[in-house]
């Protein structure tokens, strides 16, 4: 089993940060754009090759983005609708996210098997995330899902934040 870190950096407007090993070494770079349009968050690996790319998909009546891993797309991340609390489906094949992934405790599975397991570290300066993996082949999926999933509740908190000004 592997374990990674995940830790935003607060007043990024860019969006990078950095994920880490358990030796506190960088393991991967995540980019995102800045003022363009789709919004995309490139993972890069210590190389600085491109590993996986979430895109925001353009002129969708809910928020819906794309999660594409070594130049394939891998799944889809689309809100539903509802009135009271947000829900989101993840349109994969063989993989699926089980728990309250809204609060970052989850596991990921790959046709009922875990393949990772993710928890918010609580208490930190800007959001960090303890990622576990337990399918090391499926590292930069997993570490993309992380990743798009906290992509998907930044952008609702925007729109929130936005809409009760």
């Amino acid at each position: 089993m592997k374990q990674l870190y995940i830790k935003q950096k607060v007043f990024s407007l860019s969006g990078k940060f950095t994920v880490k090993d358990q030796q506190e070494k960088d393991v991967y770079f995540v980019e995102g754009s800045f003022m363009t349009i789709p919004k995309t968050f490139s993972i890069m690996n210590t190389k600085r090759d491109e590993v996986a790319l979430i895109t925001k998909k353009m002129f969708s009546w809910l928020p819906t983005f794309f999660v594409e891993v070594d130049g394939r797309e891998v799944l889809t991340i689309k809100k539903e609708f509802s009135f009271f609390k947000a829900r989101y489906t993840i349109d994969a094949a063989g993989i699926e996210v089980q728990g309250n992934w809204w609060d970052m405790e989850f596991q990921v599975l790959q046709y009922g098997k875990v393949i990772g397991k993710v928890s918010k570290e609580w208490f930190t300066w800007g959001d960090s995330y303890k990622v576990q993996i337990l399918n090391e082949e499926m590292e930069s999926i997993i570490i993309a899902i992380v990743v798009a999933i906290d992509c998907v509740k930044a952008d609702q908190a925007a729109a929130t934040s936005v809409s009760t000004t």
